[in-house]
């Protein structure tokens, strides 16, 4: 038999660190063989302590390589010309990538074979060989960073007095049963790579900026440090009642807090852009990326249907109890801007996701979201459109009044409530009618 190297066979003349990294680059790859004794020339020069050696390759495949790579490797020697050589089968992994445990899932620590020689994997490919590998949910896929901690994650465990293990992390998905931790462990670690970043304007446009911020770290330290600074700029106007002051914030804490809560735990961390949230005298402004979850419809969002994009995700807050229950976030915030005049905007677009939160201290007579509570006014409108067809459409009510689409639900909700019009069919199929 002669050798000779190529895209499945690797020469080594002896034993080297450097043997690792040729059979992390198969099981990444094709899968291959190694030959130990033979030079790059094809050369037999034999292996002496066949014993000792096939134990150094055995305890470097176990201590150093991970995930296991062991099932997917066979070592066995061979007698060639009266010499001893080794011959390491390697097989294709089910878990690529593998790597270096020392250097981490990045191209120092990830191998793949390229014609006869390994080379560093581009951080690409390793993207690529985690989701081909783990699949489409952005959570449990592995996550690139191995080199992370939980100081924020663990203060708030701490606060609520829940144990914070290693098996608990297993069971949050924060880490695989082979302790590699995935991309859900990365949202939540002290290293999350995704920002929200911060900008308060002079006037009701972008024209003049007064303050900017960005905030990094545990998406728990980021929901924090955002609450803070819309509460900082969260201005109080006092009126009075007789003798009684009421004091009364311009954007409704609880709306606040939701519409952060909604952007943090339902945005798409697969794109790497920053949650937006700008701070404007007449509104506030949150914008998350990702949009709604496909074939879940605003529409539908507004009567309270919830489809998780993050579930992992989403059940850790509601385990820390800063999410009370699925689908009532939307809700929450419209039940707090009741009886202040103004009306909250919800807009999903494809790729992206808006709350506009309106400055209930701000002028009513200017400000685009004052609600006209006059029943009248409100309906007649609708009304007037069944003089021109039979059955009507939200979209209709949309276009006829110059709403949003969540002003022209809660109306045709309540127009229903009333008595005063029919609901046909669902979904995309609904329409309405006057009640005869």
């Amino acid at each position: 038999m002669s050798f000779y190297e190529s895209e499945t066979i690797e020469l080594k003349e002896r034993y080297t660190a450097d043997l690792i990294k040729e059979i992390i680059a198969f099981a990444n790859t094709k899968g291959g063989e190694v030959y130990l004794g033979v030079s790059d020339t094809g050369t037999i020069v034999g292996i002496t302590d066949i014993d000792f050696v096939m134990q150094q390759i055995t305890n470097a495949l176990r201590d150093s390589v991970r995930p296991d790579i062991t099932m997917f490797t066979q070592i066995e020697p061979l007698e060639k010309e009266g010499k001893t050589i080794l011959k390491i089968t390697v097989l294709q992994g089910t878990k690529r990538p593998y790597y270096l445990y020392a250097k981490g899932l990045k191209p120092s620590g990830v191998y793949v074979r390229n014609g006869a020689s390994s080379a560093p994997a581009t951080e690409d490919s390793i993207r690529m060989m985690i989701k081909t590998t783990d699949g489409d949910s952005f959570e449990m896929n592995r996550s690139v960073m191995q080199e992370l901690t939980f100081d924020a994650l663990s203060n708030e465990f701490e606060k609520r007095k829940l144990e914070f293990s290693d098996i608990q992390m297993e069971n949050l998905g924060l880490m695989t049963s082979d302790k590699i931790y995935t991309n859900m462990g990365l949202l939540v670690s002290d290293q999350c790579k995704h920002t929200v970043k911060f900008a308060l304007f002079q006037g009701a446009d972008k024209a003049v900026f007064k303050d900017r911020k960005e905030f990094s770290g545990s998406l728990f330290s980021q929901l924090a440090d955002a609450y803070k600074i819309i509460d900082f700029y969260n201005g109080t106007r006092a009126s009075f009642q007789d003798l009684v002051r009421i004091d009364k914030r311009d954007f409704p804490e609880e709306a606040v807090r939701e519409a952060l809560l909604n952007a943090l735990v339902h945005r798409d961390y697969s794109f790497s852009a920053s949650t937006l949230i700008s701070l404007y005298s007449d509104r506030l402004e949150i914008i998350s990326l990702g949009g709604l979850v496909p074939g879940l419809s605003l529409e539908a969002v507004m009567i309270g249907a919830s489809q998780p994009r993050n579930e992992k995700l989403a059940a850790l807050f509601y385990r820390l109890r800063l999410i009370e229950a699925y689908g009532t976030g939307i809700s929450k915030i419209i039940s707090s801007y009741q009886g202040t005049g103004f009306e909250p905007l919800f807009e999903s677009t494809q790729g992206a996701f808006k709350v506009v939160l309106p400055n209930t201290n701000g002028d009513s007579d200017t400000n685009a979201y004052v609600r006209r509570d006059s029943e009248g006014e409100r309906f007649s409108p609708i009304i007037d459109l069944f003089s021109e067809k039979g059955e009507i459409t939200r979209r209709d009510v949309e276009k006829a009044m110059e709403i949003s689409t969540t002003y022209a639900v809660n109306t045709v909700n309540e127009m229903v409530k009333k008595g005063l019009i029919v609901k046909i069919g669902k979904g995309k199929n609904t329409r309405y009618k006057l009640k005869t």
